[in-house]
């Protein structure tokens, strides 16, 4: 198919993608407007969160958790929204102190079965959430601007486990961001290995206190969310 015609069939899709989603959201009655909850867009701000309480640190996983992989979708345009959701240069991630050390003994016990952890998203602006919701104004899909995410709040986190010799993915029945029921976790018309792929990331992560949603395999979070800010700072600005 010729470039230019693949462009102006990328918009319609995208278009199209767009009003069907908002007939949706009108047709189950969803809330498409929001009221912008408390958070923090300045650095200096989140400094002093920091000193007044050290477990609100935000920490680049890598530096914390070795051999750990990155594959992160919104910072390229292999995710559902099919766009660059981060700076195309983002090759760092964050999450908070707890979290990453939670996350530090997850890898250490899979390392000892010969795998590890890939991230596919761990801290999200507030402002990637908004941009989210200007297209997609469904929460079973996309946090409600109204409430932020846990992504923003730098406690929850997209991942899976890899095989450490290959670096190949378990099977886990979808990919990430499939949006059906395939992907819930209480979904059980799958073959045995797919099942015991997902018990293992599932247990392997609870053990170490995160969470699982029920309506996507690959997504944890830590409890007690509302204890962290609601976070809209760059990632340069952490990585700093």
């Amino acid at each position: 198919m010729p470039y230019k015609l693949r462009k102006r069939f990328y918009i319609l899709e995208t278009v199209l993608l767009i009003f069907l989603t908002s007939l949706f959201a009108k047709a189950i009655g969803q809330d498409t407007s929001y009221t912008r909850p408390p958070l923090t867009n300045r650095y200096a701000d989140y400094q002093q969160q920091v000193a007044n309480d050290s477990t609100k640190k935000m920490v680049e996983l890598r530096s914390l958790v070795p051999g750990i992989v990155y594959d992160l979708r919104y910072a390229t345009v292999n995710n559902f929204m099919k766009r660059l959701m981060y700076p195309k240069n983002t090759h760092v991630t964050f999450m908070r102190l707890p979290a990453a050390i939670a996350l530090q003994k997850i890898q250490t016990e899979l390392n000892e079965k010969g795998l590890g952890l890939k991230i596919f998203d761990a801290y999200r602006p507030y402002s990637v959430t908004v941009k989210f919701w200007e297209l997609v104004k469904d929460e079973r899909y996309v946090a409600n601007p109204a409430k932020g995410s846990g992504h923003n709040r730098g406690i929850a986190v997209d991942l899976t486990i890899i095989k450490l010799n290959t670096g190949e993915e378990l099977d886990m029945g979808t990919g990430f961001d499939n949006f059906t029921d395939t992907a819930h976790h209480p979904f059980t018309s799958l073959p045995e290995a797919v099942l015991q792929n997902r018990i293992l990331l599932k247990s392997t992560m609870e053990k170490y206190g995160y969470k699982a949603y029920a309506e996507e395999w690959w997504h944890y979070s830590l409890p007690d969310a509302t204890k962290f800010e609601i976070l809209d700072i760059d990632f340069k600005k952490f990585n700093k």
